[in-house]
């Protein structure tokens, strides 16, 4: 039997991803057994003639049993791995994946002692005590702080309470790997574990050793300069010496502290340092000022409804997409007789260049390139206030301006979004195709909009000059708006599709689960939902702060899809390290924009078509006068009284709208004659100062 068929034969038997070591040999047998396959059948998907040899890689050395040899330890190893996640072990043993199994046994940390309980230990070897606990037994996270005269104390996402007798970083590493059971599940068969995060508060740090601030240092790949310990530092010879190793971006908020994955075997931990700035403030609200047992609910619910955090959560927010989706897997070569990294199907698979309109106007590609819509794509986000001439009387007569914003605005727009995944191609004359994902140079001057609205086209509202480049959302709304849409080239991807499906579902349903809990669910009726919105806030501050770092992480994901050179390395018509990453696409972010402008604009159109015209839109915001200060005295209605079809919908899910404030109808027009838009202010503040 050949290498290719016995390989084949096994994922016919489990699509599941591959491990390389192996469980003890009852373990073996137990999730054959659970799986309800023969060892006959075992045998012939390795490729083996006799049942017999099946039967001894499930016995004892002791018994005459063995392990196989490569390959076919691989594909076996490949076999148990997928059965341990199906098939957890039984009550009272450990798990059962290929790789836990292979390791000696973790010990889990005792429980929290009382003062009647006597002395308190260091934690000591156990057993799960249900068949519920595996390999992550112990949740995603710990928060450490340096409460108590022996042991600091650490707080996990179940209420548990351990104590924690690391007294340097080295030992908070070893116990961490070696005395709890702390992780993540892959969200992707082919994708990897989640590394256990340990959060350290300002008196867990100093009881580690580590200083109450970081100066900023230069990154090692050349990029900005970030707060980390300096080189030299003696946390950092420490681990050194214990043969532990750091990314390149070394000690700093957020550090990733590994040791080379040896036999399969992955052996790393995130931590996430509280006083040095881990959580932003703007995207994590309160979190940072959490109790450690509240702060530990707080990221565990993040963790469990998102992924867990390792690092702002615009790293979370791309991340998360290479969770979903990632790059590559193992395939085996028959030319190389060996596994191989192959591209995962609908994944981002590599670095490509952008299209030269898309092009940053940092980007090497776009050295010495004119500026202009002719040259360059313009698809973002609308800024744009209305010309105060246009006000009619009636409008002038209204007592109110009421806001609207629009719910995670950017993460409706991914939902069922076709973009490009591979290369783009330049063609001249395209015929325009609504289904194929690119830049368009059309020139849509000719498309008429009412004056008293933005036009859909560009991000201030202007209306456009000629001939400019549009991504696909843009020009197939011109073309339902009656418009002749004969592009003068393009630049197309053959190669797409719905790259961003899971990142929206899994989001959404986060997004979702966590209005619920803050007393906001879906299916409310208006005015009990707007009053539920005006107090959700003060519900939980844990839930609030999950809230707050869900929307950062959606709007932060979409900037990283973009990222620009940062710090004072960087030289213009240098590439930096983002463009690297195989989910560089500024083309995605162009067309999620794109896609999202153009929902808005259409709900404008409906509105206007019921006699409502805005005063102002800043991205996701737009203001409109109203007879009174609710968006129930500003939103049209049917004859039957229920909301009319096409405007902005009240409710909180993505894409549906909530209240973002009211001022006096003479504030917005005095914002207007002024120049400024009030839709930035409407809040009370500056949306764009205050992170809106």
């Amino acid at each position: 039997m050949a290498e290719h068929d016995m390989f084949a034969a096994v994922n016919a038997l489990l699509a599941q991803s591959a491990g390389s070591d192996l469980p003890p040999p009852a373990e073996r047998a137990r999730l054959r057994r659970a799986a309800g396959v023969t060892q006959e059948q075992v045998a012939a998907a390795l490729g083996l003639k006799r049942r017999e040899t099946v039967a001894a890689y499930e016995a004892d050395p002791d018994r005459g049993g063995y392990d196989p040899v490569p390959p076919r330890r691989t594909a076996y190893a490949k076999l148990l791995e997928g059965w341990a996640e199906l098939y957890p072990a039984p009550s009272g043993a450990r798990p059962a994946s290929a790789s836990a199994a292979s390791a000696a046994p973790a010990r889990r940390p005792a429980k929290r002692r009382s003062a009647a309980q006597g002395p308190r230990r260091p934690a000591r070897k156990t057993t799960p005590a249900s068949a519920a606990e595996g390999r992550f037994a112990d949740g995603p996270l710990v928060v450490v702080d340096g409460e108590g005269a022996a042991y600091g104390n650490a707080y996990g996402v179940g209420g548990q309470v351990w104590e924690c007798p690391a007294t340097d970083v080295v030992s908070l590493v070893e116990w961490v790997l070696g005395e709890t059971a702390l992780g993540g599940a892959r969200l992707h068969r082919h994708g990897t574990d989640a590394d256990p995060l340990v959060v350290l508060t300002a008196s867990g740090a100093q009881r580690l050793g580590l200083p109450d601030r970081v100066p900023d240092v230069p990154s090692a790949d050349g990029g900005p300069r970030l707060p980390r310990l300096p080189d030299d530092h003696p946390v950092l010879r420490a681990l050194e010496k214990a043969g532990w190793r750091l990314t390149r971006r070394g000690f700093g908020p957020w550090a990733r502290i590994y040791r080379p994955v040896e036999g399969g075997r992955r052996r790393c931990v995130q931590l996430a340092v509280l006083p040095w700035g881990a959580l932003e403030e703007r995207a994590w609200g309160p979190a940072a000022g959490l109790s450690a047992p509240e702060l530990a609910r707080t990221l565990g619910a993040y963790a469990a409804r998102v992924l867990t955090p390792r690092g702002s959560t615009a790293v979370c927010g791309l991340e998360l997409m290479t969770a979903l989706r990632p790059p590559t897997q193992a395939v085996w070569s028959q030319e190389e007789q060996r596994y191989v990294s192959g591209p995962v199907a609908g994944s981002l698979t590599r670095a490509v260049d952008p299209a030269p309109p898309e092009a940053p106007r940092t980007h090497p590609l776009a050295a010495g390139r004119p500026d202009g819509p002719g040259h360059a794509v313009d698809e973002e986000a609308y800024d744009w206030a209305r010309d105060p001439q246009t006000l009619t009387d009636e409008e002038c007569a209204l007592p109110w301006a009421v806001g609207l914003d629009v719910n995670a605005a950017f993460l409706a727009a991914s939902n069922r979004l076709t973009v490009g995944l591979g290369e783009p191609e330049h063609v001249a004359r395209p015929r325009f195709d609504k289904r194929t994902p690119g830049c368009w140079l059309v020139d849509l001057s000719g498309v008429e909009i009412d004056p008293r609205l933005p036009s859909p086209f560009t991000p201030d509202g202007t209306r456009p000059a000629g001939p400019a480049w549009y991504e696909t959302p843009t020009v197939a709304y011109a073309a339902e708006l009656g418009a002749q849409v004969e592009p003068l080239e393009a630049w197309i991807y053959r190669e797409s599709g719905g790259y961003l499906d899971p990142w929206y579902q899994r989001l959404s349903a986060a997004y979702l689960t966590t209005m619920e809990r803050l007393g906001v669910p879906r299916g409310m009726d208006p005015a009990a939902y707007l009053a539920a919105m005006e107090r959700h806030k003060e519900t939980d501050p844990a839930e609030a702060a999950v809230l707050s770092a869900i929307k950062a992480t959606v709007k932060g994901g979409v900037g990283k899809l973009a990222e620009g050179p940062r710090g004072r390395g960087w030289r213009p018509g240098q590439p930096w390290p983002a463009l690297e990453r195989p989910t560089w696409r500024p083309h995605i972010r162009y067309t999620l924009i794109s896609t999202a402008r153009m929902w808005m604009h259409r709900r404008m159109r409906r509105m206007a078509e019921c006699g409502l015209f805005p005063l102002g839109v800043l991205s996701d915001c737009v203001v409109y006068p109203s007879a009174g200060p609710s968006p129930l005295d500003l939103l049209p209605r049917a004859a039957d009284g229920s909301p009319a079809k096409g405007v902005f919908p009240l409710g909180p899910a993505p894409g549906q709208v909530k209240h973002e404030g009211s001022r006096p109808f003479l504030w917005a027009a005095e914002m207007l004659d002024l120049g400024d838009n009030p839709a930035r202010y409407i809040k009370g503040g500056d949306a764009v100062a205050e992170g809106e």
